[in-house]
């Protein structure tokens, strides 16, 4: 199907949400679509561009996201006043983090360690070798997680109007965040 032109790929996906009311339009269409993403990856300019934003994106990302939970951490044992200086850090913490996760979304589905060697080798091989099933499995799910932790952590900071419990909820959130992140940061490959 990854020969398919674009007509003929259109015909066989409404054949078969017409044929079959339990497959939705929606996951015939993404089914479909993996398999052009199976490219040469030495000469893929875009694989290449991606995995090199998201290793050097992820330098920022470690470093503002440190730099965010040591600020609540601080904030929330030293009793200080919020200030707006607070609230940038955690919003350009927020920011990084889902710039890094859209970054890391498009790696997944173009990259040869990731979707593509679920494809290729079987999701049970994969879960077989650390290291792919860091790359593919563990990254992936951990680093999504990340970014629920964060977005919950400043949601739950903004509702709250006095200083000390909106230190507290950057703290645990952003905390429990940057531990995760730092347990799956593939280092053997990142420097």
């Amino acid at each position: 199907m990854a020969d398919a032109s674009w007509i003929t790929l259109y015909f066989q996906l409404t054949n078969v949400h017409i044929l079959s009311k339990n497959v939705h339009l929606w996951w015939a269409f993404f089914y479909a679509i993996i398999p052009t993403f199976e490219l040469n990856h030495k000469s893929n300019v875009m694989y290449t561009t991606v995995q090199f934003l998201h290793s050097w994106w992820a330098y920022l990302l470690v470093l503002i996201v440190v730099i965010a939970t040591i600020n609540a951490l601080t904030g929330f044992f030293g009793n200080r006043e919020y200030q707006p200086k607070d609230f940038r850090l955690a919003l350009f913490a927020l920011i990084v983090t889902h710039i890094q996760f859209l970054i890391g979304l498009i790696l997944f589905f173009v990259s040869p360690n990731a979707l593509g060697a679920i494809r290729n080798n079987g999701m049970g091989e994969v879960m077989k070798d650390s290291t792919m099933r860091l790359l593919a499995v563990e990254h992936p799910t951990i680093m999504i997680l990340m970014v629920v932790l964060i977005t919950i952590g400043y949601s739950k900071h903004k509702k709250k109007l006095v200083s000390k419990p909106k230190f507290k909820m950057l703290a645990i959130f952003y905390t429990l965040a940057t531990v995760l992140m730092l347990s799956r940061i593939p280092w053997g490959q990142w420097f």
